[in-house]
């Protein structure tokens, strides 16, 4: 049976893995025949036997699993400007850097897990942190190893796929055709029968070693050698540049040789090569800061404006909607596409009747681009002067127009909605049109409101039974104790998302902290600019929404005071930059050790910063800091300091 398995193996990975058969298909199910007359007649079935790569019974539900190691998302970038960004901050922490570039698949992330050499999980990415666990459907797919030569704990991720020739040929003989590739694979694999998993016969392309528990890879190029040795497939394209130059060439040749796929791509990886390098750099809370994905242009299509319609955000902002004659775009029906403003609108010539070139990316509602042609019935969109749904006289400030009335029925629904999301107040069943019941029916018109909502109230409401009632109320509960930084997202202060809220928690500790707020201190901050800094001063005066936040801390809404900070140490006062590489500590170490003794961590070097702790082969940050006039003091000075702790 071992020599079976061996055999059918090695003969697995030339035809799905090299695409290089070095038999035929009759010498193939004549051995498999054999093997599985053994496993019929011994009633054991080896961990690595191809037998088990058969659709099993459906499953109930997908189990949760959190990965070892947090896989994260790619920034993108969509124009010259955006990637000459990236490029801007690698070259302020790295001196020479040296990039990759790879294709960028369109399909669903998928990490697997080996143990002692074998195969034991496959899930998707989910949040980064938790996805689902597919492992049962990920069995039908071929073309990753039951067993490796790595005897360590491992994590690989990879782009699972359907061809687009497999796709066409499935759609020959289904009763229900799949519109496009990425979906195809996305239910594929998302699907509780892996019967549907092996008909639809996804494939997973690898690309990154998330965790390994021994040895590390030095660089991208490693990743690939490394995961090829090992038995997996990858894709045969990796660009290694030593400039900019060298990158938008790769960049600009995945765009022309892309189209000749039998794969669906949508763009190109940037990465720096180095792991030390990408170490220096770190990582936002979604994504490397190391890394960039380079979006081609969207699929375009032509078709014509029926009408326009005005939306109002929760801002009170109207924005222009275009509803359009139905048409075929990136595998999906579209009905509607957006524009900015109403200058946005006249800028590309829009009118009502006229024919549009509209693009769809990102899975998005589509956005059109221009005007291609305007016939005799074409009629200019008229500018509103009233808000479509509460008549209020809007107000115009530089391009956009708004709505001044606070307490208008959308403005109200989405300020709710945004305050309960996930990421905010976590009030798990309040959508939007819950929002609007709220609203018609029980007259709530500010967020407070929500935490006065009893269920006597409730039950009056269509669709509020018992349960959904007492969950409802048992989530408004709940979200009393919320952390600072997700109860200054709730709020919805302009400019200040995740990133921005996790900063000015970290910075003032408190609500009243903030409040006391200079605009100074606020700018000092690394995710906050000058509007971010203006719109929260702008916020806090307004005494509605200080009467706001008093009344939701009167309700009982508590939010947890991040804790500072340690003012005393010998860092105290102190912002420090890590550069170079540390001999006896782990740049992580290093860092904690500086902010559990009074200092503040920064990534690169700015006026503010008043210490540069330099290791070996330290680059531009160290040049930097030498013309700033910065002190710097090298690993031992650093161990010196440190020894009385």
């Amino acid at each position: 049976m071992g020599e079976l398995i061996a055999q059918l193996n090695k003969w697995a990975y030339e035809y799905y893995v090299l695409d290089n058969p070095s038999v035929d298909d009759r010498e193939y199910d004549r051995l498999y025949a054999e093997l599985e007359g053994l496993e019929k007649d011994t009633g054991l079935v080896r961990f690595d036997s191809p037998t088990r790569r058969v659709g099993g019974e459906p499953i109930k539900a997908f189990k949760r699993h959190t990965h070892i190691a947090r896989l994260y998302s790619l920034d993108k970038a969509v124009t010259a400007d955006e990637l000459n960004a990236f490029f801007t901050r690698v070259k302020k922490a790295v001196e020479a850097p040296e990039y990759t570039v790879e294709y960028k698949f369109d399909g669903l992330t998928m990490c697997l897990t080996y143990e002692n050499g074998r195969f034991v999980r496959a899930t998707t990415r989910g949040d980064g942190v938790n996805g689902e666990d597919v492992t049962a459907q990920c069995m039908t797919i071929q073309s990753f190893p039951l067993s490796i030569a790595y005897k360590g704990v491992l994590e690989v991720q990879g782009e699972a796929v359907i061809r687009l020739s497999v796709l066409e040929e499935y759609n020959k003989t289904a009763k229900e055709k799949l519109k496009n590739a990425r979906n195809a694979v996305a239910g594929a694999i998302r699907n509780l029968d892996p019967k549907i998993t092996a008909e639809r016969k996804p494939e997973i392309l690898f690309y990154n070693v998330n965790y390994m528990s021994e040895g590390g890879l030095s660089s991208q190029e490693a990743h690939f050698e490394f995961l090829k040795e090992q038995g997996f497939k990858v894709f045969p394209y990796l660009r290694v540049c030593k400039s900019e130059e060298d990158v938008v060439a790769a960049i600009d040749e995945i765009e022309v040789e892309r189209k000749g796929l039998d794969v669906l791509t949508d763009g190109a990886v940037v990465k720096l090569n180095q792991t030390a390098e990408r170490a220096a750099m770190g990582y936002t809370d979604k994504f490397p800061r190391w890394a960039m994905a380079y979006k081609f242009e969207a699929e375009e299509s032509v078709t014509v404006v029926e009408k326009v319609i005005w939306q109002v955000g929760r801002t009170g902002k109207l924005t222009p909607l275009a509803i359009v004659e139905p048409v075929e775009l990136a595998g999906a029906t579209v009905r509607k596409a957006t524009l900015n403003n109403y200058w946005d609108l006249t800028r590309k010539d829009v009118k009502v009747g006229s024919r549009v070139l509209i693009r769809r990316s990102n899975e998005v509602i589509p956005e059109i681009i221009r005007a291609v042609e305007h016939t005799e019935g074409s009629a200019d969109v008229v500018k509103p002067d009233i808000c479509p749904y509460c008549g209020s006289n809007v107000v115009e400030n530089g391009a956009n127009i708004f709505c001044p009335n606070k307490y208008c029925r959308p403005r109200v629904t989405g300020k709710i909605e945004h305050f309960a999301s996930k990421d905010a107040m976590d009030i798990e069943g309040l959508s939007e049109m819950t929002a609007g019941q709220f609203y018609d029916a029980l007259g709530l018109r500010e967020c407070s409101q929500l935490y006065s909502l009893t269920e006597e109230a409730l039950r009056g409401l269509d669709g509020f039974k018992s349960k959904k009632t007492a969950n409802i109320l048992g989530a408004i509960e709940k979200s009393k104790d919320i952390a600072l930084d997700r109860f200054l997202l709730a709020l919805g202060i302009d400019g200040v998302g995740k990133v921005a809220a996790k900063d000015l928690s970290r910075a003032f500790g408190s609500i009243e902290g903030l409040r006391s707020a200079t605009r100074e201190r606020l700018l000092e901050l690394e995710n906050i600019g000058e509007i971010t800094a203006d719109a929260i001063l702008s916020w806090f005066a307004d005494e509605g929404n200080i009467a706001e936040i008093e009344a939701m801390l009167a309700a009982g809404v508590a939010p947890r005071a991040v804790l500072r900070a340690v003012k005393t140490g010998i860092f105290a006062g102190q912002f420090v930059v890590l550069t170079g590489t540390l001999t006896d500590f782990k740049r992580s170490e290093a860092q904690k050790i500086i902010e559990e003794n009074g200092g503040e961590g920064q990534s690169s070097v700015t006026a503010k910063t008043t210490l540069v702790i330099a290791g070996e082969a330290a680059g531009s940050k160290l040049e930097k800091a030498k013309k700033l006039g910065v002190k710097i003091i090298d690993e031992a000075e650093f161990k010196k300091l440190i020894a009385g702790l």
